[in-house]
């Protein structure tokens, strides 16, 4: 079993999904663990607020944090750092873990839509 860690930075609650004004990226990276979770990888998300002795256990972690707290979020797998300073995709998140993504599961990109049209004011 595949075990993903996510080291995140200080937030007011364990995914940050919470308050007046939700980052819509935490929102999506949330329902990305509970996917990978429903994979079968073993997920565990750390806060730094709430959990700082999870982030003292891991040398990694701490030496990543020593040049920067920038470097938050960490992303491991297995014990490996594949990821710093950004929350990754689903579909990058299935390609660390060894993931292949169902059809369903891929995001879809509707081409000829108004915003793909120059004169339509929004690219």
């Amino acid at each position: 079993m595949k075990t993903l860690e996510v080291f995140d930075p200080a937030m007011c609650c364990s995914t940050g999904v919470c308050g007046v004004e939700v980052d819509p990226a935490l929102v999506q990276f949330a329902a990305d663990l509970k996917w990978a979770a429903e994979q079968g990888v073993d997920v565990k998300r750390h806060n730094l607020a709430q959990e700082p002795q999870a982030f003292a256990a891991n040398p990694a972690v701490l030496k990543e944090m020593e040049a920067g707290m920038d470097r938050l979020p960490i992303i491991v797998v297995d014990g490996k750092i594949v990821a710093t300073g950004a929350y990754l995709s689903r579909a990058q998140l299935a390609q660390k873990l060894g993931i292949a993504l169902a059809r369903e599961d891929k995001p879809h990109i509707r081409i000829g839509s108004a915003c793909c049209n120059p004169k339509s004011g929004c690219c």
